[in-house]
């Protein structure tokens, strides 16, 4: 396996992957640091935790470094990344005791109630776009929760993927969390495995199909947080500064590799020419260069073949009546920032995730329109609001076919919230007290004296 940057083509790491002895064996140890990390205390699980939190603050620049020249997240955003993954280690180490705290339920027994058990090891297959958090929102709740992890990242970013088992060994958890070095067609047998007792996906809808139908065979919990197609509703009574920041930073940090990026911005018509005429003016002003240059903000996609299939996306999208107001242009893995007008619902760039700064701009003409617009998408991972009429914007929430809708503000992972998918966007919810709760069985209990 090879890590390349994408930025300058150059060969970072190679790694060998794991042979399928040294896969049992991991798997084998996971399920014994299991049998006593259950029994733990939470005091004992928060203070190994918080102790993986301060090894990634103290090393967040060389962690953040490697990301960067792996998958060509600007730099400023890589650190940023690696500062909310010590946030949710610190929300789970507080937070989790009080969450799995049993339930009390009034029967007619003398005492009944709900207790929440972990349930062993657990597989996380993990994406390349935010290779750190996406793995510690995982894995840091299942592990509060009892739980041992084993981690399966992509196969661009596996030194990242050691860096983050540097910081599990660091804490005394290099049995509790263990990351394995393989590759997707390992995955099946893996899942199959009789010791492994749940898996949670972050990916795209093929990968997701797939793990749920072999976790669905084998009777095993899936969780999938899936692609997302967001919109961005921009009302005319919006504040107009602070709409286009927040437009601009839904649609285009990461360089708009994220799943719950706003890609398809919805105006309404009064507003909509003179709003996307501000709009493009702060494209044109976005910083694109080095990831390694604190102030680029727009680097490389991840991988070439990424950035080829957005511009076919985008082509054929054109060749069917969408116009290029601004960008359209590639080379090798960068793509630029690209603003469309003129699309229609059955165009690529509205049907499908597209994972890459490009933007399309479509207007609407009344609230019922726009909700229409906004549920022509299969994908249901969230949508942003923007408008002073709070009103009119809850009155919105009940019809909007999405697993989060932000108001004034774009679809963000937060720990003290919920977060996930309907549709093809995924099952099953990560962070807060949902989250701690995925991995674990619920059991009744009931005493009759």
């Amino acid at each position: 396996m090879k890590s390349i940057n994408p930025y300058t083509n150059e060969l970072l790491f190679e790694h060998h992957e794991d042979s399928a002895e040294k896969i049992h064996q991991v798997i084998e140890k996971s399920h014994q640091a299991f049998l006593s990390w259950r029994k733990t205390g939470f005091e004992e699980r928060a203070k190994k935790i918080m102790k993986v939190a301060q090894f990634i603050e103290k090393e967040k620049n060389e962690f953040a470094k490697i990301m960067t020249l792996e998958m060509g997240k600007p730099i400023s955003q890589s650190i940023s990344e690696i500062e909310k993954c010590a946030w949710v280690c610190e929300y789970y180490a507080e937070n989790a005791e009080k969450f799995l705290e049993p339930k009390s339920i009034e029967t007619d027994a003398q005492k009944s109630y709900i207790r929440y058990d972990a349930l062993g090891v657990i597989l996380g297959i993990m994406p390349w776009n935010y290779p750190f958090w996406q793995v510690f929102r995982f894995a840091i709740p299942t592990l509060m929760a009892g739980n041992t992890v084993l981690l399966k990242h992509a196969s661009n970013v596996m030194q990242s993927s050691k860096n983050i088992a540097k910081a599990f060994e660091y804490a005394g958890l290099g049995e509790i969390f263990q990351a394995l070095i393989i590759s997707s067609e390992k995955i099946e047998k893996i899942i199959k495995n009789p010791r492994i007792k749940g898996v949670s996906l972050t990916g795209s809808k093929p990968a997701g199909s797939a793990i749920a139908k072999i976790a669905g065979e084998e009777i095993k919990p899936s969780l999938l947080e899936l692609g997302g197609s967001n919109a961005l509703v921009v009302f005319e009574d919006c504040n107009w500064d602070s709409t286009l920041e927040t437009i601009v930073n839904a649609r285009f940090q990461n360089t708009g590799q994220s799943c719950i990026a706003g890609k398809r911005l919805l105006i309404e018509e009064s507003i909509f020419d003179s709003f996307l005429k501000a709009l493009k003016i702060k494209i044109e002003n976005l910083k694109s260069g080095d990831p390694l240059n604190s102030e680029t903000y727009i680097g490389t996609l991840a991988r070439e073949d990424l950035a080829e299939d957005l511009e076919k996306q985008m082509k054929k999208s054109v060749e069917m009546g969408a116009e290029i107001l601004i960008g359209g242009k590639r080379n090798a893995a960068y793509f630029e920032p690209t603003l469309l007008t003129n699309v229609t619902t059955e165009m690529p760039v509205f049907q499908e995730e597209t994972f890459g700064p490009l933007l399309i701009a479509v207007p609407f003409k009344n609230e019922n329109e726009a909700i229409d617009l906004v549920n022509a998408s299969n994908f249901g991972l969230g949508c942003s609001l923007f408008t002073q009429n709070l009103d009119r914007a809850e009155r919105m929430i009940s019809e909007l076919n999405e697993g989060a809708v932000f108001i004034n503000e774009l679809v963000k992972s937060d720990p003290r919230l919920p977060f996930g998918g309907v549709g093809i966007s995924g099952y099953g919810r990560e962070l807060s007290e949902d989250g701690i709760l995925s991995f674990v069985n619920k059991k009744t209990v009931f005493l009759k004296a």
